[in-house]
C-alpha cells in the first residue's frame, strides 16, 4: 500500500519531523555525504524488517549502523587500538569499520545479518545531528531498490521509493557520491572489504600500513556492498569501451573520445578535467540519466584505478556483473 510522502528540505523542521517516525519504527530517507540512506532504528526488529521489505534486500546482506560519534560507536562495538585510530583519524566521514558486536548492546541480529560483527560509521553533517538527537544508531543502507543504482539526491529516492516511505529529508546532492569505504582490522592488518569514498592511499598514508585487499565479491558476505551484482541500472553495462555502438548511451571520463560517440543516444562525461572526486560525485546520477535515455546498454570508457577510481571501478564491475 502506498504511503503518504513528505519531502522536507534541511534544516526546515527536518529533525522534528523525523524523530517521531523513527521512534515509531518507520523507515525514512536520510541524506549523508556519501549517498542517501534508508534509515531506521537499528535496535528495533520491526523497523529493520521494514528496511529489508522496502529495498527488497536479501536478509543475508548486513546493514551499516550509523552513529553520531566514536563515543556512541563504542557502546555497540569493540574497538581494537588500530580500529580506534582509524575512527579518530577519519570520522566523521566516508569510512565504515567492521568490529565485533558488544554483547547485550541492543543492536538487533537483523541489522548484522546474524554475524558477530557490525559495520559502524559516523557520517558528516546533518545525519550526525539526526542520530545524536535520536540517541541510538540508525541502520541505513542506500535508499534504493536492492541491487539498483544508489541515490545521490532526494529526487532519486522519490522516483524509486516514494510510494513506500513516509518521509524524505532533502539536503541537496551528496557531496561524495559513492558509498563509504569498508575496513576490517584482523591480526593487526587492515583489510579492505569495499572500496569507497575514502581512498586506500589516504588510509595507508595515515597509518603507515599496507591495506590488504580482499578477494572479489561472491564468497562470504562480511559487509554491505559485497554482492557480485549490485548498483545495476536496467540497461546492461559495458566497461572499458573504446567503441560506442549505435543506440548505446556513453559515459566517458576526461578526454576519452571512443569511436562512434556521435551515434550514442546520450553522452555524459563524469569529469572532463579528469578529476576522480568529481567523477565519483557524478557516477550514480549519470548512470540514472543514461538509463533514462532508453538505451539498452551503457558503454563506459576506462577509469583510472588509483584513488577514488578504485571505488568507481568497483561499482562499475558490480553493475556489469551477470544478474
Amino acid at each position: 500500500m502506498a504511503q503518504h510522502l513528505s519531502v522536507i528540505t534541511y534544516p526546515d523542521q527536518a529533525i522534528a519531523s523525523a524523530l517521531p517516525l523513527l521512534h515509531a519504527g518507520a523507515v525514512i530517507a536520510m541524506p549523508t555525504e556519501t549517498v542517501y540512506g534508508l534509515a531506521a532504528d537499528a535496535t528495533n526488529p520491526q523497523a529493520i524488517t521494514r528496511i529489508y521489505e522496502t529495498k527488497g534486500r536479501p536478509r543475508f546482506n548486513p546493514l551499516i549502523c550509523h552513529v553520531s560519534d566514536l563515543a556512541m560507536a563504542e557502546r555497540y562495538g569493540r574497538f581494537d587500538p588500530l580500529s580506534r585510530q582509524l575512527a579518530e583519524q577519519f570520522w566523521p566521514g566516508p569510512l565504515t569499520l567492521v568490529v565485533p558486536v558488544k554483547p547485550g548492546c541492543g543492536l538487533h541480529d537483523l541489522a548484522t545479518a546474524g554475524l558477530d560483527t557490525v559495520g559502524l560509521r559516523a557520517p558528516r553533517g546533518f545525519a550526525s545531528e539526526l542520530i545524536a538527537a535520536f540517541g541510538k544508531p540508525l541502520a541505513a543502507p542506500s535508499a534504493n531498490t536492492s541491487g539498483r543504482i544508489s541515490p545521490t539526491t532526494a529526487a532519486h529516492v522519490e522516483e524509486d521509493l516514494g510510494g513506500k516511505i513516509p518521509l524524505i529529508l532533502d539536503a541537496d546532492a551528496a557531496a561524495v557520491g559513492v558509498e563509504s569505504t569498508i575496513l576490517k582490522v584482523e591480526d593487526g592488518q587492515i583489510r579492505l572489504l569495499r572500496p569507497g569514498g575514502l581512498s586506500v592511499e589516504d588510509i595507508e598514508a595515515a597509518t603507515g600500513l599496507t591495506v590488504i585487499r580482499s578477494e572479489k565479491a561472491g564468497a562470504i558476505i562480511e559487509a554491505p556492498g559485497m554482492l557480485a551484482s549490485h548498483y545495476a541500472p536496467n540497461a546492461s553495462v559495458r566497461l572499458n569501451a573504446t567503441v560506442v555502438h549505435p543506440g548505446e548511451a556513453a559515459i566517458t571520463f576526461g578526454s576519452a573520445a571512443p569511436e562512434g560517440l556521435e551515434k550514442a543516444v546520450a553522452v555524459l562525461n563524469l569529469s572532463a578535467s579528469g578529476d576522480l572526486a568529481e567523477a565519483a560525485a557524478n557516477l550514480f546520477s549519470f548512470m540514472k540519466q543514461a538509463d533514462a535515455s532508453g538505451a539498452a546498454s551503457i558503454a563506459f570508457t576506462a577509469i583510472p584505478a588509483h584513488g577514488l577510481g578504485e571505488a568507481i571501478n568497483d561499482r562499475l564491475e558490480r553493475a556489469a556483473a551477470p544478474r
